[in-house]
């Protein structure tokens, strides 16, 4: 187990930069058949190991953007491969060898603006105190500006002014370097107080990671009650299910059948009631054209007798009478009946057969079809009791399986090894810190040091700046300069002679921190931050010749596996599983022992044992059968439908009455008044009555659905139920009885079919937990990001922290030291124009006014500009004094 603990701590040097998200998912509910296990429960990491430096950033982009322009190159990946392969040392010893002389150019070329840098540093730390000494001697000898005298130009205002600005901007810059050596030094020294709060977090989600993760298996193995629950609902409900299944594929081929049947016992009903409606309709019929002929021949009998009057006989009797008379004798053979139904035979025999076929209620026996099939859950249910005992009989000893597999897994003790390693290293790193602490300080006490030999140089440019602007007077000639401007020139000086004493030290301070800080930018920091630093740690065969991956090498003896550093740390920022990210599968196999098929083999075993015998089931019973068919003997096919329908078609009377009563009464009033035509007139209004009581019922009656509507209804009924009913109700037995042989012989493969699915259903529900225990274990169970905040904290200590503020650091203190070298021209020059002079140039041209010199040739001297210079010393001629010679000291 100490391997595991090993490769715990490797996690730390190995992983490299990222970040989490913690934010999950809203959850959803699964969809149906999917089992829902829930998230794994687990704290949540405090560390984050992100680090945003603020404002001095921008800093640190500058500083990087300068890096690269020193060093432009790539991540030199082959070349450190090579050295690492070739162990460094060999190198050195046999440096002469040809491969070694190629790594040690690569390696100059790769180095070649650092070490152009660093000459340029080295050659200033070493030439600024040899120029500072000769620069001395060479003053001492009144020479290199120490001679105090001045020599005047017409400019000199112009060169003073210039000079000044130059100095102040360049004091500017100085001052600007130096505070971004003093922000770096500042910085760094409050992120070192950072330091504690980062490997506390770190600690502490350590701490998390050990405690949730005995909590997170254990909540994996009481899932397993989620599949159980669910799969003994399933065996208790085996009737509705598997039954159910069973019950709906034969209903596809017994519905219909059976819906047949039963439309045949509702065709067998609407069959009485149709003849029944024949029946009552044709006596009604009967009886009311009986009476209407009846009442018609007496109406012919009266109009004839009345046409026998001597009025349409007699010779004397007038013409148009006479002819009128013969025209209503010959209409009269229209007043009769049209449709005569008395000829029709009745239905009774018919309706009869079928009273006797409906004493059998084959509806009925089409139900207890119907619940015969329905019962298929049940007679499952009861048929299958005892192999779904078996079946959870064998749940509870999975369960016992699945909790040994707890106890085989070695977690509680890597763990307990885990926490005290965790704990150690926590208090040897405590004890650590006053070190650091103290160690800061004096790095904070000598950066500071180093700032204050250039503020101090600064000090000396600024104030002799100030002493000697304020202190200038334009009126004083150089000899009689003021004690203000004397102090400004003699600071500058100073602040020159403190800048050769300093500038060196700085130099060489900046190109050690240089040296080392730029390489650890370009050679550690950036290609972590870009993984390229990966490539190498992970190049194959690199720290043995016989390991290709060198992690499982080391830890499994297995260097052909595929785990290396990048894929571990991207699988631990990733907050994966332990299990998956360290490829524990090579120690404990939880696939192979997590079988599906090894758990379920007893439960299919069972299952398929499964015997489904449906053959008491009776669609149709054999009192129901014969019922059909006295129902195709009872007689229907003997009507005859053509005659029916015939006189069902006819009109009520051969002539409509009103029409004639009409026309009979138009002709009588063209007759002579007398008995004749009133006797005409009485029969016109006795055949309106006869069509007023008589005809309109029953021709309401014929065309508006009684008698004669419900007669032509029923025969169309009966007509279209008698075609081919023999037939019909042979395909119907026929169909019955094939859907019988289905259910009582050829059963056997749907059942097979459907307990196969059920037995995959059930099965399945073991896939689901298995496959969720494998994925939450790679996922959710033991999530190393712990792990990589350990590197990313390192990251952020190492470079963020350190690598960046001494960068920052010697940036701005470099800057800085370069710029003391403008300065100490300048201030040298400047120093001229403020410090009191021994001796000065004399003009003839020159009076006194507003430059403030004495003319000497109004005293009788002799310019010396104009004339040869005399061959005496000067020096005694003009002796050093704070006022002009006089004439009266010649």
């Amino acid at each position: 187990m100490w391997k595991t603990g090993v490769l715990l701590l490797l996690l730390g040097v190995l992983l490299a930069s990222g970040e989490l998200h913690q934010e999950r998912e809203p959850r959803r509910l699964p969809p149906p058949g999917k089992l829902d296990f829930g998230y794994v429960p687990g704290g949540v990491y405090e560390t984050l190991a992100h680090y945003e430096p603020g404002p001095i950033g921008i800093l640190f982009q500058m500083l990087r953007a300068f890096l690269y322009v020193v060093q432009p190159s790539a991540f030199p990946q082959e070349l450190i491969v090579k050295l690492a392969k070739d162990r460094f040392g060999a190198i050195q010893t046999e440096y002469q060898k040809p491969e070694n002389i190629v790594l040690s150019l690569q390696a100059i070329y790769y180095e070649i603006g650092f070490l152009v840098c660093a000459a340029m540093g080295l050659l200033f730390a070493v030439l600024m105190p040899i120029v500072g000494l000769f620069f001395c001697m060479c003053r001492c000898c009144d020479n290199c500006g120490g001679e105090m005298h001045q020599r005047q130009k017409k400019n000199a205002d112009c060169q003073r002014g210039l000079l000044g600005t130059l100095l102040f901007s360049t004091s500017l810059v100085i001052t600007i370097g130096i505070l971004c050596a003093y922000a770096a030094n500042q910085n760094l020294s409050s992120q070192v107080k950072n330091i504690r709060r980062l490997v506390n977090s770190n600690i502490k989600d350590l701490h998390t990671f050990v405690n949730d993760t005995p909590m997170q298996i254990d909540y994996l193995i009481s899932q397993y009650a989620t599949a159980k629950k669910k799969v003994v609902y399933d065996l208790n409900n085996i009737g509705p299910i598997l039954g159910g299944r069973i019950h709906d594929q034969l209903d596809k081929e017994v519905h219909p059948v059976m819906d047949e049947v039963l439309n045949m016992a509702r065709v067998m009903q609407e069959t009485k009631e149709a003849l029944e409606n024949v029946s009552v309709s044709l006596e009604v019929l009967q009886e009311g054209t009986g009476k209407l002929n009846f009442n018609l021949s007496v109406v012919r009998t009266n109009i004839n007798r009345t046409l026998d009057n001597p009025g349409c006989h007699e010779e004397q009797s007038d013409v148009t009478t006479v002819q009128l008379c013969r025209n209503i004798s010959q209409s009269l053979s229209q007043l009769q009946i049209s449709a005569n139904f008395t000829r029709l035979p009745n239905v009774n025999s018919q309706l009869e057969n079928m009273r006797n076929v409906l004493r059998t209620d084959l509806s009925a026996f089409v139900q207890r079809g119907y619940a015969s099939l329905n019962n298929t859950p049940q007679m499952v249910f009861e048929q299958t009791g005892s192999v779904t005992e078996s079946v959870q009989n064998l749940l509870d000893s999975i369960g016992k399986n699945i909790s040994r597999f707890s106890k085989t897994f070695p977690v509680q003790t890597c763990l307990s090894n885990f926490t005290i390693f965790i704990n150690h290293a926590h208090a040897k790193v405590e004890d650590y810190y006053p070190e650091i602490d103290k160690m800061d300080f004096y790095r904070w006490i000598g950066c500071i040091a180093l700032c204050c030999m250039v503020v101090l140089v600064l000090a000396f440019n600024y104030l002799g700046l100030l002493c000697g602007t304020l202190g200038y007077d334009k009126h004083a000639s150089p000899t009689t300069r003021g004690c203000i401007s004397n102090t400004g020139g003699t600071m500058l000086m100073a602040g020159v002679g403190f800048s050769f004493i300093f500038s060196w030290v700085l130099m060489g301070v900046v190109t050690i921190i240089f040296l080392a800080g730029g390489n650890m930018e370009k050679l550690v920091c950036e290609p972590f931050y870009t993984k390229e630093l990966f490539k190498v740690v992970d190049t194959p065969y690199l720290v043995r010749p016989e390991w290709k991956n060198f992690i499982p090498g080391y830890m499994y003896g297995d260097s052909e596996l595929e785990l290396t550093a990048e894929s571990l740390y991207s699988t631990c920022k990733e907050n994966k599983g332990i299990y998956s990210a360290m490829r524990l599968d090579k120690v404990f196999n939880i696939s192979s022992f997590l079988n599906t098929t090894a758990f379920t083999a007893d439960v299919v075993g069972h299952l398929d044992s499964i015997k489904i015998d449906l053959s008491t089931i009776t669609l149709l019973e054999p009192e129901g059968k014969q019922n059909l068919l006295d129902f195709s003997e009872a007689g229907l096919s003997e009507i005859n439908y053509a005659d029916y329908l015939e006189e069902v078609n006819k009109g009520v009377t051969v002539v409509n009455l009103l029409s004639f009563a009409t026309v009979l009464e138009a002709q009588a009033d063209l007759m002579p008044r007398g008995p004749l035509q009133t006797a005409l007139k009485g029969h016109a209004s006795t055949l309106r009555q006869i069509h007023s009581q008589q005809i309109t019922p029953m021709e309401q009656a014929m065309k508006y659905g009684r008698a004669r509507s419900a007669l032509n209804q029923s025969m169309r009924f009966l007509e279209r139920t008698a075609s081919d009913l023999p037939n019909k109700v042979l395909a119907v037995l026929s169909a019955v009885n094939a859907a019988q042989l289905l259910i009582s012989q050829n059963t056997t493969h749907l059942i097979s079919q459907e307990t196969k699915k059920y037995t995959a259903m059930i099965v399945d529900y073991f896939r689901q937990y298995i496959e969720w225990v494998k994925t939450s274990l790679a996922l959710e169970v033991a999530p190393c990001k712990p792990f990589s905040n350990i590197v990313d904290t390192a990251d952020i200590i190492a470079c963020s922290f350190l690598v960046d503020s001494m960068n920052t650091f010697w940036m701005g203190l470099g800057c800085s030291t370069i710029f003391l070298l403008p300065s100490i021209i300048l201030a040298v020059k400047l120093a001229k124009y403020y410090r009191r002079m021994d001796t000065e140039d004399v003009y003839d041209d020159m009076e006194i006014g507003n430059n403030g010199y004495h003319s000497e040739s109004s005293q009788g001297i002799p310019n010396p500009m104009l004339t040869s210079i005399p061959t005496y010393d000067t020096i005694s001629r003009f002796p050093r004094a704070s006022a002009p010679p006089r004439h009266i000291d010649w």
